[in-house]
């Protein structure tokens, strides 16, 4: 094979990161994006060099104006779009946030309008359908000791042999 008919059937998907944070309710932090007509969580794209847990390090302190240290990788999800190509998100567990790091929250006003805490039984109605997937999914291997990986917020069915 070719060196450019191998670069053309390598997969360059666009990464992203973000962090699940809770309340003491178990409730998950969404924020509001001026950008978006949906809720999403604190993340964002992965630049160059930069890994995707430095990458949600980096959002969390960009769009919520606090520096944190995050937990553990709770979900992996392969969710290529039409409009963007080829994507793998990554969701960190950020644990709970405690009272006197929420109180410094300070939000970028040209990305964010609010954040709010959101029951999981409610994602579906502040989020997209696949966002709420991912968000479920992730809240829920919290409890495991492995990250999860998902496609399209679900996790896939085996490939046949």
């Amino acid at each position: 094979m070719a060196p450019n008919e191998h670069e053309a059937k390598t997969a360059q998907p666009r990464m992203a990161a973000g962090a699940l944070f809770f309340d003491s309710d178990g409730r998950v932090l969404m924020v509001e994006p001026t950008y978006k007509d949906y809720w999403d969580v604190p993340g964002g794209y992965v630049e160059v060099g930069e890994s995707p847990l430095q990458a949600a390090v980096r959002e969390v302190r960009e769009e919520l104006g606090i520096s944190v240290s995050l937990g553990r990788l709770l979900a992996v999800d392969w969710a290529p779009n039409d409009a963007e190509g080829d994507k793998v998100l990554y969701l960190f567990d950020g644990g709970q946030l405690p009272p006197e790091l929420l109180d410094q929250v300070a939000l970028g006003a040209d990305e964010l309008r609010a954040f709010h805490f959101v029951p999981l039984a409610d994602i579906e109605k502040r989020t997209i359908p696949r966002l709420a997937r991912r968000i479920r999914s992730a809240a829920q291997a919290r409890d495991d000791a492995a990250p999860i990986y998902l496609e399209h917020g679900t996790t896939p069915e085996a490939p046949a042999a």
